[in-house]
């Protein structure tokens, strides 16, 4: 979410029984809302919190909500409202579009709401403006990647709202005709299946990948994950890019390129990757949940039947993007006790499932997955097992200088053929006079 260069605003989860919203292409399918960190804890100075006073929430709680959550937040703060009839709790919808620099505008200007949803990639533009979350607030139900989204130079701010995960969906009919009855684990297996699907059960490509562009390095991180490789180092102080693991894994995402596995100049308009998915001309590729909706759209009645979704595949480890949404509450809150004891009745898991059954947005709650709703279906219940092993780009300030260098390698590999060492080698030295913000 970087409105210096592109804004990626949370990926739309269309609610797995809706198709309230129209069919995206490819490449926002794609968009990855980031969370938490590539490295570890870091090693930055922490700020401390105030303690929350005791009792019910009293006074006004100005929200500020973007999209779909915006519109649908006011619905179920009634409910705390309820609960706590001294406090009123008021909603501001903003579209995502326009929320970065309206979020710049207000903190310059001392006008914060007492609450802000932040996309995970908008923490460490703003956490200087961010109240750290206090000790009473108890993350431990949550999903500790998105729990890391919140970690800030070693200071958690906020909590996450829901979350998000990438997996592979794929056509399990065609990949059934290719000779493939359960989905392969790891890379050389993910490989096969891609090629069967062209060779063996008429396939015109066997993935859709990026292939270059705005974000696209962003997008392949999974593989880079996987592969073992990390952008920074332990306490984030330095990029970590000319590496032989992040060079395995360029070499063999770039493969599937060479090898005419993938498509070099795929269609990207919107509805292009769920038409091709769906006539089974490219039907394999890495998305976020909003997938099931579209797929449902796209395909109409009893398409559902014939894809699967599953796990990235695993070289060192399946890690996949993690992505969603925060709440947080600013330094300036006018109340800044009820801010956060709405923030906690939001995180609980009872209402989580309330908040996922309106908008379909997944629980960041992992109670909240056993609920029959979502443990009950066996698409959903992937992305509840792939949320266990997430990861996401630094909270850098500067990442998004350095993912823009990035995508440029990445174009230059895939469509120009650059030798991924030698990009790997320009992308350190790019990286080191970007720095990283610290």
């Amino acid at each position: 979410m970087f409105k210096k260069r592109a804004a990626l605003p949370a990926p739309r989860k269309l609610h797995p029984k809706a198709t309230k919203a129209a069919a995206i292409g490819l490449a926002a399918a794609l968009l990855l809302t980031a969370c938490g960190r590539d490295n570890g804890s870091g090693s930055g100075s922490t700020e401390s919190a105030s303690p929350i006073a005791s009792g019910p929430a009293s006074g006004t709680v100005t929200v500020w909500a973007q999209g779909a959550e915006g519109a649908a937040l006011p619905a179920l703060a009634k409910e705390f409202e309820a609960a706590n009839p001294g406090v009123k709790v008021n909603v501001t919808a903003i579209p995502w579009d326009a929320a970065h620099n309206k979020y710049q505008t207000a903190i310059a200007g001392g006008t914060t709401p007492d609450i802000a949803q932040m996309g995970t990639t908008w923490m460490s533009d703003f956490s200087d403006a961010f109240e750290p979350t206090p000790g009473a607030v108890d993350t431990g139900d949550i999903f500790p990647g998105s729990v890391k989204s919140t970690d800030v130079g070693g200071t958690r701010y906020g909590v996450p709202w829901y979350v998000d995960a990438n997996v592979v969906f794929y056509r399990s009919d065609l990949a059934a005709k290719a000779g493939h009855e359960t989905f392969p684990t790891d890379w050389a297996g993910f490989k096969s299946l891609a090629k069967d699907l062209q060779s063996k059960a008429g396939a015109e490509y066997g993935v859709a990948l990026p292939a270059g562009g705005a974000d696209s390095f962003q997008r392949i991180l999974p593989f880079v994950w996987s592969g073992g490789a990390q952008l920074v180092n332990q306490d984030s102080s330095k990029w970590t890019l000319d590496t032989p693991e992040l060079a395995d894994a360029l070499n063999y995402y770039n493969s599937f390129f060479t090898e005419g596995i993938a498509n070099k100049n795929p269609a990207t308009g919107a509805g292009a990757a769920e038409s091709a998915f769906v006539d089974g001309s490219v039907p394999m590729w890495i998305g976020g949940p909003s997938g099931i909706g579209e797929l449902e759209k796209a395909g109409g009645a009893g398409f559902a039947d014939k894809y699967k979704v599953a796990l990235v595949p695993k070289q060192k480890s399946a890690t996949s993007f993690a992505g969603g949404s925060n709440l947080v509450v600013f330094k300036k809150s006018q109340n800044r006790d009820a801010a956060w004891k709405f923030i906690q009745w939001l995180s609980r898991p009872d209402i989580q499932v309330k908040w996922y059954k309106a908008t379909g947005d997944l629980p960041a709650s992992q109670s909240a997955w056993k609920d029959p709703s979502l443990s009950g279906d066996s698409k959903l219940a992937v992305f509840g097992d792939q949320l266990k092993d997430v990861n996401s780009p630094p909270s850098l300030t500067t990442w998004t200088q350095v993912s823009a260098a990035a995508d440029t390698q990445l174009e230059q590999i895939v469509k120009a053929g650059k030798n991924p060492a030698s990009a790997l080698k320009e992308l350190q030295s790019t990286a080191d006079s970007i720095g990283t913000g610290r």
